[in-house]
């Protein structure tokens, strides 16, 4: 069942971002699937676009802009605030593990350190999870890493 669902979600994702994404860094990629430009916004904001453009690996769990609706009204708006740059980095690297963590790597009730310095937790049970996200379109790849597409913004303890 679980080999199933990332296999139909793998085929979804093929049809969904250019067939070349691999050879496009993680921003590049996440540009050019149309589905993230508030995630990219962000990542502006926060000046991350060096680090996520660099070496890697990196393992980000991308929420969708449909992900970012979905929080509070105003919640978006209020972290892009310059004065609020620090929370908005938090929040962005807490969707970044260091690494290339493919789909098949992962286990039930799996701890990810994040970038962030807190911990993700995998379930992999039903469908696979991150905190309470739903991984929609796994193993993304990227020149410097991999992208796994989340259905919510997944927020850091702060």
């Amino acid at each position: 069942m679980f080999r199933r669902t990332f296999l139909a979600l793998a085929a979804v994702t093929a049809m969904a971002l250019p067939s070349q994404a691999a050879e496009k860094d993680i921003v590049d990629t996440a540009v050019a699937a149309g589905s993230f430009n508030t995630l990219v916004a962000a990542v502006q904001a926060a000046g991350l676009v060096d680090t996520l453009k660099g070496e890697g690996p990196f393992t980000v769990f991308a929420p969708t802009d449909d992900a970012f609706a979905a929080l509070p009204a105003g919640t978006v708006e209020d972290l892009l605030k310059p004065e609020n740059k620090d929370r908005l980095t938090a929040v962005l690297t807490y969707h970044v593990v260091p690494g290339k963590v493919m789909s098949g790597d992962l286990s039930n009730g799996m701890k990810a350190a994040t970038v962030q310095g807190g911990e993700v937790t995998i379930m992999t049970e039903g469908g696979v999870k991150v905190d309470k996200a739903n991984v929609v379109s796994p193993d993304v790849e990227a020149s410097n890493g991999v992208i796994h597409v989340i259905d919510a913004v997944i927020l850091p303890a702060m």
